[in-house]
């Protein structure tokens, strides 16, 4: 497949740095120049330091892992490193030039799914969770094809801007998370172009259903499916599996599982992420909070006793 092209991408974070506070853009600029294995060092180092003092946080990230079955000091500890690394190597790529970042991608494993799907004349949509490096997962794509993807801005103002010049560029279009840009989802999909999602991301009221994820229930996306239903593009898993000592990456691409009988699409969904984070658990964001009730959405009831 010929790759999109990158000709004349715009050096935009070098601009962004001017929205960031003096200490902050010195950070940015510092971590920038630094070999990726030295920001996994530092990122992963960092994070440990940070658990050791937060006892609250380290307690919440146990109690979160714990409830999904993972229960396992060690792994408590490599989850709060690869946080660590996911945060810093977050400023490191949105400061890389595009082709730079396709460079590290070191294998693709089921990029016969995608083949198959182009040959079908339909649009694609990549379900991206919050499971190693899902930055370089839209990048590449869009060296190959136009991507639109969804987005929400950081939490922090002092990152929008820098954020969004590292990640809406060359092939890659940024869409807010809303029902505009749902529309535009479903726009990209109708003429057979490629679309990215983080599907454990939680939506808003009236853009999901409650099912269950490691035994909790979470307020789950219903957006994807909608989106599948009535354009008849192909779902595809996508998992960018951060390397040992900053090798690069390795981009796992998968359909979605059979449902189950009785199982709803949100289930469906939900069972397939539990599957993608079995493999590789600590490079999960487990920091997130996935089981969090959105404005206006009414919680769901308790289980009932016994």
């Amino acid at each position: 497949m010929p790759r999109a092209s990158t000709a004349g991408e715009p050096s935009q974070a070098g601009a962004a740095h001017q929205g960031l506070r003096p200490a902050m853009r010195a950070l940015c600029r510092s971590v920038g120049i630094l070999p990726l294995p030295v920001v996994h060092v530092l990122g992963g180092t960092a994070a440990r330091i940070a658990m050791r003092l937060a006892r609250r946080e380290r307690r919440r990230l146990a109690e979160n892992l714990r409830a999904a079955g993972f229960d396992d000091t060690k792994l408590v500890r490599a989850a709060a490193a690869e946080a660590g690394k996911t945060l810093l190597e977050m400023l490191w790529l949105w400061q890389r030039p595009q082709s730079e970042i396709v460079k590290l991608v070191r294998s693709v494993e089921g990029e016969s799914h995608v083949v198959e799907a182009k040959a079908r004349g339909k649009g694609i949509i990549f379900l991206t969770p919050h499971l190693g490096c899902f930055e370089v997962a839209a990048q590449y794509a869009g060296s190959w094809a136009p991507i639109t993807v969804l987005y929400r801005p950081p939490r922090q103002r002092m990152f929008r801007a820098i954020a969004r010049a590292g990640r809406d560029r060359g092939s890659v279009r940024l869409v807010p998370a809303d029902t505009k840009g749902a529309s535009a989802l479903l726009g990209a999909l109708r003429k057979a172009e490629w679309v990215g999602v983080l599907p454990d991301q939680v939506p808003t009221r009236g853009e999901g259903e409650w099912a269950e994820f490691f035994g909790r229930l979470a307020y789950t996306m219903t957006l994807t499916i909608r989106l599948a239903q009535r354009t008849g593009a192909t779902v595809l898993l996508c998992f960018c599996e951060r390397l040992p000592r900053g090798a690069g990456y390795r981009i796992h691409l998968e359909p979605l599982p059979p449902r189950e009988p009785g199982e709803s699409a949100a289930r469906q969904l939900n069972r397939a992420l539990e599957g993608l984070i079995r493999r590789k658990p600590e490079q999960y964001l487990w920091s997130y909070n996935r089981y969090k009730v959105p404005a206006g959405v009414t919680p769901p009831e308790p289980p009932s006793p016994g």
